[in-house]
């Protein structure tokens, strides 16, 4: 069974998480997943189009997927946060 690449993106900054991308992606045919929630999905976003743009040209999309979880607060209230998942296949 192959182990799945998945990066959890945070408050880092952009370059760390594409140092980490451009690590996953050393073996052929590598498969890579950013993952992000609430404020951290334009950061993930910004990973993934600096990777593709400025340093692995055959880089492409795989899929996107987009969600909403319910959270539950220290109040006893629920919120909903968005997140998302960038699949980025080499090869």
């Amino acid at each position: 069974m192959e182990q799945e690449n998945v990066i959890y993106i945070g408050r880092k900054p952009v370059m760390a998480y594409c140092l980490a991308v451009m690590t996953a992606l050393k073996e052929d045919n590598a498969e890579v997943t950013l993952m992000a929630r609430g404020r951290a999905i334009s950061k993930a976003v910004d990973v993934a189009e600096v990777v593709r743009n400025q340093f692995v040209s055959d880089l492409a999309v795989k899929s996107i997927d987009i969600g909403t979880e319910q959270l539950d607060t220290e109040e006893g209230n629920s919120r909903n946060i968005s997140n998302i998942a960038i699949t980025l296949v080499k090869g």
